[in-house]
């Protein structure tokens, strides 16, 4: 039985969950909470080195499946060595990324099925899913540029999309978010950083004050 609580920051490139979980993580860690900042994929040693296949810019020939079963792979490796010793500890875990990217990203974006590529990633990661999912919506047009813009973020092979790509991605999360709002919080990622973050803390601060009373 899990005890600690497993947060997932989602949305498309350029929507500033990266910043967001940075500045979350800051703010829990002043709160006194015992929490881990992680990414997918990586997060440890094997799933970082899976990482650089997936986003190295030359494997241009990287065959849709073949690119989910090796984000399913990664994921899995990270969950068993950092995610659940994490949770069963009772510390929080600020994810950028997990399962959702998959169902967007290579379900719906590449055209293999949102049900197929969720039938991969159960195999990998069993009953674990997200106490919450956050969800950075932006047009990707204005990410895209957010990127191209930011000289300190290494462009990889999924940057290099057509804007299409990208704006099918958002569609996949949207659908994704439809079927789980249960578990999904979308929110305006083309907010100011600032009101991001506070909305950020507003939705979690009740649902970890009654995780730790």
């Amino acid at each position: 039985m899990k005890k600690g609580l497993f947060i997932v920051f989602e949305g498309g490139e350029g929507s500033g969950k990266t910043t967001a979980i940075e500045e979350v993580y800051k703010w829990l860690i002043e709160e006194g909470i015992k929490c881990i900042q992680t990414r997918e994929p990586g997060g440890i040693k094997i799933s970082e080195q899976i990482r650089q296949v997936i986003l190295n810019k030359e494997n241009v020939m990287m065959e849709a499946r073949t690119e989910a079963l090796l984000y399913a792979a990664a994921r899995r490796q990270h969950l068993v060595e950092k995610v659940i010793p994490a949770l069963e500890k009772g510390v929080i875990v600020l994810c950028d990324r997990f399962i959702d990217s998959s169902l967007a990203y290579q379900g719906y974006a590449r055209n293999l099925g949102i049900e197929e590529v969720m039938s991969i990633n159960k195999f990998a990661i069993g009953e674990y899913m997200p106490d919450i999912s956050i969800l950075f919506d932006l047009d990707p047009k204005i990410g895209l540029e957010r990127i191209s813009n930011n000289n300190s973020r290494e462009i990889n092979r999924l940057d290099l999309e057509e804007l299409d790509f990208h704006q099918k991605v958002r569609d996949g999360y949207n659908i994704v978010y439809e079927r789980n709002k249960d578990r999904i919080i979308k929110i305006d990622a083309e907010q100011s950083k600032e009101n991001v973050i506070k909305q950020i803390k507003s939705i979690l601060d009740s649902k970890i004050k009654s995780l730790i009373n």
